[in-house]
């Protein structure tokens, strides 16, 4: 009899411990070489334990312990094989015609309450307050519901629609107490940290997305027809970062010890929201990327996020943010800095709102964007700058082809 131990894998430098999230496989079960056997939530992402052979398993760790890297959590006797999959056989029947027998009438089971059919004035009522047949007893011939048994049920307390929707508490005193995964807690640390650490500021501008919105009308449909994918609003803001963080390098910086790092390239970190959490997958280079190359770059990270299949290496070495709580509903916040870098940018919902435009009042869609920023190494005029040009890049996005200048300008080499 053949054993083979399997061990935590180590989801990268620092971390020594993970949490068992889930067993997909149990004690006793036949598995087959590189299926998945649990699910390890580490501080930074969500593993998978696959069998490195055929056999049946013994898991030594519960669901929610905590273990060690290097730690064996499940055996496998490699001597049991899964059964070979039986190709059941294909009978063929023959069904004889036969002769079409005259329709007969439905009739309608009363024999219970629950089976009662509503008169015409009594299913109007229930409609109307979302009662159902099976809250009600028939007091009708053969269990028939009338008007009188659903306002005897409605003055009795039975819960109408308008009650339903005015409160969705159901006035209990139950509690319920949750452990916090690994990658809550190393977020919740990692935020607190950002507040006691960095001189963290908040700066907003708005910006008029007609020009993006007659874009988006214009080529939307050609563009899913040759890139296969919707070309949305981030794809715009993240071009337009990495012209503005080319003009205004300490926003692309961090801190280091005593020194400033100052990056010459964008990886830009797009926060997603996961089933297990906040994710900010990174874009690597993305100052080299088309609008396209963009898009198809955050389908695929957000795919990966809402699978749990994101990698520790996709989410690390990002030197700028964009988040868009927008998607939310959210109008404005101030967004907290993604350590170790120095700024994050804040999107938000887009409301039509009457703007003064040549001094005419028009209707034109808005949105409210906010730039938090780390005030020891970025300075005022630097963080309102660098919001100014991306609001400049996206009501004008011309410029985004012309490094964040006008055409003309480009033309006249000014």
């Amino acid at each position: 009899m053949a054993i083979v131990e399997l061990k935590v894998p180590s989801p990268g430098e620092s971390i020594s411990e993970v949490v068992i999230a889930r067993w997909v496989k149990n004690t006793g079960d036949v598995v087959e070489k590189d299926e998945v056997l649990a699910e390890i939530d580490s501080d930074k992402a969500t593993l998978t334990l696959n069998a490195e052979e055929s056999g049946k398993i013994e898991v030594l760790a519960a669901e929610g312990d905590t273990v060690k890297v290097g730690q064996v959590v499940v055996k496998i006797d490699t001597s049991f094989k899964p059964e070979a999959k039986k190709e059941t056989p294909k009978v063929e029947v023959k069904v004889e015609a036969k002769k079409a027998e005259p329709k007969k009438e439905a009739v309608v089971s009363t024999g219970t309450y629950a089976t009662g059919t509503p008169s015409v004035s009594a299913a109007k009522i229930m409609a109307e307050n979302n009662i159902k047949s099976n809250q009600l007893n028939g007091s009708g011939k053969d269990g028939r519901i009338t008007k009188q048994d659903v306002l005897a049920a409605l003055s009795n307390g039975l819960p109408t629609a308008a009650s339903v929707l005015s409160n969705s508490w159901q006035g209990g005193r139950e509690k319920e107490n949750v452990k916090m995964t690994s990658l809550r807690k190393t977020v919740a640390k990692r935020l607190v940290a950002v507040k006691n650490e960095t001189a963290m500021l908040t700066t907003f501008n708005e910006i008029d997305m007609s020009a993006i919105y007659d874009i988006r009308a214009k080529y939307k449909d050609k563009f899913r027809e040759v890139y296969g994918t919707n070309v949305g609003f981030m794809s715009f803001f993240t071009k337009a970062v990495t012209e503005a963080l080319f003009h205004f390098p300490a926003v692309n910086g961090m801190i280091d010890g005593e020194e400033i790092v100052y990056h010459k390239y964008s990886d830009i970190g797009i926060a997603v929201s996961a089933p297990k959490g906040l994710m900010v997958p990174v874009l690597r280079n993305a100052e080299l990327m088309s609008i396209a190359q963009i898009e198809a770059g955050i389908k695929e990270l957000a795919i990966k996020a809402r699978d749990g299949k994101l990698t520790i290496e996709e989410m690390t070495g990002g030197t700028f943010t964009i988040t868009n709580g927008g998607v939310f509903g959210s109008m404005m916040s101030t967004p907290i800095i993604n350590p170790p870098q120095s700024a994050i940018l804040g999107m938000h919902n887009v409301v039509d709102r009457p703007m003064a435009i040549n001094g005419q009042v028009v209707i034109r869609p808005m949105m409210y964007v906010a730039l938090s920023y780390d005030h020891r190494i970025i300075d005022g005029k630097e963080s309102v700058g660098f919001l100014v040009k991306v609001k400049e890049m996206l009501e004008n996005p011309n410029r985004i082809l012309f490094g964040g200048k006008n055409p003309e300008e480009v033309l006249l080499g000014l």
